[in-house]
């Protein structure tokens, strides 16, 4: 059965999140609408809710044509074209410009910029370099050499390669990040077992888990031929803050931080960090602070490398639930319980 305070609650922030889940419909227009539909809002007395669009129109509505709820919605159109806009990325050679593919999907190349970067967080442009990346990323442990791997991935030479930021020159990525060197430390904590790993720059990992042996899996994977020594003493003082942290929120344990991300990530990761302990923010709430799409900041959260530092788990459903959470939403029910009560 619909709540209809919830009901309204949506219409009134026309929270997309809830279309699909009902339909309300307005006695003096006899018109029904999507909850997000951009259109004036109405009297609350002259609204009633629906469970879709058969009921409402078996009440005697008929269908808005402006945010048509009997089909696929605007924002459903648009994630339909810019996954078709990825895919001819994907695929012409050479790679259009960006009035050639506004031109194959039917947008002003305006439009397309503003509707590609709220969905993947990217410009076409950057979309296809992080392409690219990847493909480099893909190539370089199984290339002759680094020229081979950037030329298979559609570089032109190898100068752009060296431009990157990330810690690593093109030839330690070759090898798979072989000489890097991380410490790492693992402490029991209230939320199970706790990993903290630390390059030269700062912590570039926090994992929970249950068992030691999986943490020390997920490290291995995530930094796969990088050099890690097991450093529970000389990481001992990091390790202490984050569990005090953990134990009494307002204990913040101020570490130095050394995200690896896409420039999108970062953005992200940045804006998780200025939501207080004790609060908390809808992924459409924060996706409409940073001109994104909820799906793109929702993948930002799940790439997340470091837990509490980084706090992912102060991101919430829109209907107040919690959502989704790497390390499982019993340990995201368990910070957040904790921070608020602390708040």
């Amino acid at each position: 059965m619909l709540d209809p305070d919830l009901c309204w609650q949506a219409v009134c922030s026309r929270d997309a999140a809830y279309d699909g889940q009902f339909v309300f419909a307005v006695r003096s227009t006899g018109i029904y609408c999507r909850p997000s539909c951009p259109a004036r809002r109405p009297l609350r007395a002259n609204v009633s809710f629906h469970p879709d669009a058969a009921s409402a129109e078996a009440a005697g509505f008929r269908a808005c044509r402006r945010c048509t709820p009997q089909g696929a919605s605007p924002a459903e159109q648009l994630d339909e074209l810019v996954a078709a806009a990825c895919q001819l990325l994907g695929e012409l050679q050479p790679t259009p410009t960006l009035a050639q593919l506004a031109a194959r999907i039917g947008l002003s190349p305006s439009h397309l910029v503003r509707a590609f970067k709220s969905r993947t967080g990217l410009t076409p442009k950057a979309w296809i370099d992080a392409q690219r990346r990847a493909a480099l990323e893909a190539r370089l442990p199984r290339a002759d050499s680094v020229l081979d791997a950037a030329l298979a991935a559609g570089y032109s030479g190898t100068r752009a390669l060296y431009e990157r930021d990330d810690g690593l020159s093109p030839a330690q990525r070759r090898r798979g990040g072989a000489g890097e060197y991380l410490r790492y430390g693992i402490a029991p904590c209230p939320l199970g077992q706790l990993l903290l790993a630390a390059s030269a720059k700062g912590v570039c990992a926090l994992l929970f888990g249950d068992e030691v042996a999986q943490l020390e899996d997920e490290l291995r994977q995530r930094f796969a031929a990088a050099e890690l020594q097991r450093d529970d003493a000389g990481l001992g003082d990091w390790l202490q803050r984050v569990v005090a942290q953990i134990e009494e929120p307002e204990r913040a344990a101020r570490l130095p931080l050394d995200l690896r991300g896409t420039a999108y990530q970062q953005q992200v990761w940045q804006a998780l960090r200025q939501i207080p302990a004790g609060q908390t923010r809808g992924y459409g709430e924060l996706a409409a602070a940073l001109g994104s799409h909820p799906r793109a900041v929702a993948r930002a959260c799940a790439s997340n490398p470091l837990g509490l530092l980084v706090p992912c788990h102060r991101v919430v459903a829109a209907d107040g639930t919690l959502g989704g959470y790497r390390w499982g939403t019993a340990r995201k029910a368990a910070l957040l319980r904790r921070e608020q009560l602390a708040d």
